[in-house]
């Protein structure tokens, strides 16, 4: 029962309504979250209730009002002066998963807006500014007026989240993080899609990830959170697809910050592993999809591959690099990216094939090597990691080499060996059934495949 019209809405009310199940209006969801970010709301009130939304669920009606609230609670950019359509892509996160460096680049080649607020690597997994500032000088703090310029001078920028945008997720993220409470679909949605949104994207293209690296292990969860996030963003008048994708072993075969660039500029030359390659097309297919550059997904990959091939993708990620104050020359010279002063192999005790690669154990081996945070307020050393030789359903002989690391503390080199040794299973036969890279895409009109 809500309160009666004009009477403050308290927030012990909130909390013991979300506790018993039941469904928050949206002028209760804006008082208590509006409360906590204005300090009005102390943190073991606000904990309170995301453990009760935790518990107990939200429907899609206050799901949606979260987001919006969440959205609203700080900047919106608008870019509607800009003539292209403005896409999004956003992964939730894994091991290798170096998309984003590849994918902006790309669809401003095929005239695109790409306008890419991202994130830090926390845990086990990579983040794509960490990535971005492998590179000497580029510059990913930029003011909204100079992403502006940038966009409209180059079609594609990267930057972190500025104070202005969605200072209600910050503050409640950093709470959630602290309180068991990261794990709700819904709080996650409207994390994810409070921060995209607030970019002024027509449409995104979501990459939600399933497997022993992923953010969700369990592909119904995968799922659901895909659903949610694509109902969410259809809620707010945005184009939608969500594609699950596997990431029960690395994406790529370089992992690590610098590592992970020369992959990045593999693929933008038409080269790299297969996977990543694969899964490059086929989400740049749906964002020229849902931009309205193209009929089909095929369509869409096709046009992909005619961009990387007349280097034009290239030439874009060159011009957003000057244009962000990084090295352009390490396009042409990726030498001049960080170098890790040792390298060393990681080799298998016994032959035999690569049955399965634990994910989120390798991510961390890279993490304990130095090239991801264990707190957020670790540095990051940008030229470790480590470089895959073998997969999953590989044959390896015995004394053959698994991966080599590449470190600068022979301590975290020796701890990182053991745990990426432990990553890998070794089997006498190949696994018989080979995991697709998307599992399958979810869209308004439902699941397609």
């Amino acid at each position: 029962m809500s309160a009666p019209e004009g009477t403050p809405i308290r927030a012990i009310d909130v909390i013991r309504k979300k506790r018993d199940g039941g469904e928050l209006t949206r002028a209760e969801i804006e008082a208590l979250v509006g409360g906590y970010t204005a300090g009005a709301i102390p943190d073991y009130q606000a904990s309170a209730w995301l453990m009760a939304t935790l518990l107990k669920g939200m429907t899609r009606a206050e799901t949606a009002a979260l987001t919006d609230t969440m959205l609203h609670s700080g900047e919106v950019l608008d870019f509607s002066d800009l003539h292209s359509r403005k896409v999004d892509k956003h992964s939730t996160g894994g091991v290798g998963d170096k998309t984003s460096l590849v994918l902006a680049p790309l669809a401003a080649a095929g005239g695109l807006t790409v306008p890419m607020i991202s994130g830090r690597g926390l845990g086990h997994t990579g983040g794509t500014l960490d990535k971005l500032e492998a590179i000497p000088g580029f510059n990913v703090n930029l003011p909204v007026a100079e992403f502006r310029r940038i966009l409209e001078t180059c079609g594609c920028a990267m930057i972190g989240q500025t104070a202005e945008i969605a200072p209600a997720d910050r503050k409640l993220y950093a709470l959630r993080d602290v309180t068991g409470t990261v794990e709700s679909p819904f709080l996650i949605c409207a994390s994810i899609m409070s921060k995209k949104l607030a970019e002024g994207i027509d449409a995104l293209v979501l990459d939600v990830k399933t497997g022993s690296g992923a953010f969700m292990k369990n592909e119904k969860d995968a799922a659901y959170l895909a659903e949610l996030m694509v109902e969410t963003g259809e809620r707010m008048g945005k184009k939608m697809a969500a594609l699950i994708t596997d990431m029960d072993q690395p994406l790529g075969c370089f992992v690590g910050n610098a590592l992970e660039v020369v992959e990045v500029l593999d693929v933008l030359r038409g080269e790299g592993p297969e996977d990543l390659r694969d899964l490059c097309l086929e989400l740049a297919a749906w964002m020229f999809l849902l931009g309205g550059s193209v009929s089909s997904v095929e369509e869409g990959k096709k046009l992909s591959e005619k961009l990387i091939r007349s280097g034009e993708a290239l030439e874009k990620f060159r011009k957003m690099v000057a244009l962000q104050g990084g090295d352009a020359r390490v396009v042409d010279d990726p030498k001049l990216l960080p170098q890790a002063k040792q390298k060393m192999d990681v080799v298998s005790a016994k032959a035999g094939y690569v049955t399965a690669i634990q994910c989120e154990r390798a991510g961390t081996a890279c993490v304990i090597l130095g090239g991801g945070r264990e707190r957020k307020e670790d540095s990051v050393d940008p030229a470790v990691g480590f470089v895959l030789h073998k997969k999953v359903g590989d044959s390896v002989s015995s004394g053959e080499s698994l991966c080599t690391l590449h470190y600068n503390s022979e301590a975290l080199g020796a701890r990182a060996k053991a745990m990426l040794l432990e990553s890998f299973e070794i089997g006498s036969a190949p696994p018989k059934h080979k995991r697709p890279l998307v599992h399958r895409v979810i869209t308004k009109s439902g699941e397609k495949s």
